[in-house]
């Protein structure tokens, strides 16, 4: 085998990975958007660094764009493979694909160029994907053979395995694709795999640790009472896959528990409507808390006070509604959507509040207004960002609720590692006797079998804090790759 990255190495957004075995086979993880200051970065455009026509498989890691938002370019440039996703994820994919299409039109008509493909690409792309279970196994032919786990990080995430026999052994590479935060209302606890020869794990948070998830409930209760007390607005940018729907969850908890007021709530993301009907067709992933309460009649997302906004004057008409309320909308990182319109409002409103829930990647609206509220702990007051072509003054409050990512911290990617490093007590990767032998006496002898750890999926300098980690505290080899690094495995 021979890995290659050409996306998401040293950086966050854009993941994109490329298998090849000695008989030829060319098998892609992930095919993602890069973002950042554009909802489309440049660098998208450019032409694969493989040639998409000879890719013979694609394996989807989830749903979110920076995962998969390239698959339609893939099909627009000759790829007429397999792509393999969770079940779930395909519906996601087929949700979002059609806005994330929107955005890229409207990016390219400004920049007066062709779009990066078009709706055509969508529609034959996912033709091809076909929806597999979690440890379902698909033959890839060549002694080579992939499965699924389940990552816990969104409806349908999954953790990539590919198996292949070298001699009388055979060896595995896991792709994390994003591994969750658990616990989360409607995913259960993340799958710790074991037996990895080869490890390719992501890094967005692996320099620090989240705050309790138990206390997230109440901040975002003060953060709705403090609003309230104010008379102001509660904006949140929200991705409208899996995060706003936690948010409505826990907010119908807190409505019915008396624990905040009712005061309006709009979900003004005609996307994460659509996603929100995708969940609800899947409530039977659900975990225990979420399905209990499903059970005993309560409708998590719907309560009172609660709106959806679908269309552009039902959006204009939250204007029309006097604070305090709330306000979720997309998209997560301010790159586009509808929450450019309500930040442009109420920014400069000293009563109003941003609440930040989701990681802000560099260069993006997120990240700059979040990068104010640092600069007011060490007394910088004036302070401001450009929407729509003009500066906004930034006066409003701004909170950010670690809690509610739904990537695992430094401590989690560190316990996932750890679990890889190990044996399972059935290894079929034992072919004979002897060797199974051996496989006994090695954990008999505390030996471990991970080779490499590759870091990606991060900010370089924090994916490098996670890499020491490995090294340091797992004593496994652990490499933070650059774009267009090749290894052979």
């Amino acid at each position: 085998m021979k890995l290659s990255f050409f996306g998401g190495a040293g950086q966050v957004t854009g993941a994109n990975y490329l298998l090849e075995t000695d008989s030829g086979q060319k098998i892609v993880i992930d095919c993602g958007l890069s973002q950042g200051s554009k909802y489309a970065e440049d660098f998208n455009y450019a032409d694969f660094s493989y040639d998409p026509s000879q890719v013979d498989f694609v394996f989807i890691t989830h749903s979110h764009i920076d995962h998969m938002g390239r698959l339609p370019k893939l099909y627009k440039d000759g790829f007429r493979g397999k792509i393999y996703a969770n079940t779930p994820a395909k519906d996601l994919m087929t949700a979002s694909l059609p806005d994330s299409l929107s955005h890229i039109e409207r990016e390219a008509k400004e920049d007066g160029h062709p779009p990066l493909y078009e709706g055509k690409d969508i529609k034959g792309m996912l033709e091809l994907v076909q929806s597999l279970d979690f440890h379902e196994k698909v033959d890839l032919q060549g002694d080579v053979e992939a499965q699924l786990h389940d990552a816990g990080h969104i409806l349908g995430s999954s953790i990539i395995e590919i198996k292949w026999k070298e001699g009388e052994k055979y060896k595995r590479i896991y792709f994390s694709g994003d591994l969750g935060n658990p616990p989360t209302p409607f995913l259960n606890p993340t799958e710790l795999v074991r037996n990895a020869d080869y490890v390719v794990i992501e890094s967005a948070y692996g320099d620090r640790v989240h705050e309790d998830r138990e206390l997230r409930k109440g901040k975002l209760e003060d953060a709705v009472e403090n609003t309230v007390k104010e008379g102001g607005a509660l904006i949140i940018p929200s991705f409208a896959v899996e995060r706003t729907q936690e948010l409505l969850f826990e907010l119908n908890e807190l409505i019915e528990n008396k624990r905040i007021p009712r005061i309006p709530v709009f979900v003004d993301s005609p996307l994460a409507i659509k996603i929100t009907e995708v969940y609800r067709k899947y409530q039977k992933n659900f975990n225990k808390q979420a399905s209990e309460l499903i059970e005993s009649g309560d409708d998590i997302f719907h309560f009172p006070g609660l709106k959806m906004t679908r269309t552009v004057n039902e959006s204009k008409s939250i204007n029309e509604v006097p604070p305090p309320k709330i306000i979720i909308a997309g998209s997560g990182m301010s790159v586009g959507g509808r929450i450019l319109h309500h930040e442009r409002k109420y920014l400069p409103d000293p009563k109003s509040t941003m609440l930040f829930v989701g990681y802000q990647v560099i260069g993006t609206l997120g990240r700059a207004i979040l990068e104010i509220k640092d600069k007011r702990k060490v007394g910088k007051k004036s302070n401001s960002v450009r929407i729509f072509g003009n500066e906004i003054p930034v006066n409003c409050n701004i909170v950010a609720i670690g809690g509610y990512s739904a990537h695992a911290d430094q401590l989690g990617l560190l316990r996932w590692v750890k679990a890889a490093n190990s044996y399972l007590e059935s290894d079929e990767s034992c072919s004979n006797e002897t060797t199974q032998r051996q496989n006994e006496q090695n954990k008999d002898e505390g030996e471990h079998r991970l080779k490499k750890v590759f870091v990606v999926q991060g900010e370089r300098e924090v994916s490098e804090v996670l890499a020491s980690k490995i090294k340091d505290i797992l004593v496994v080899d652990a490499v933070v790759p650059k774009d267009g690094d090749s290894y052979e495995l």
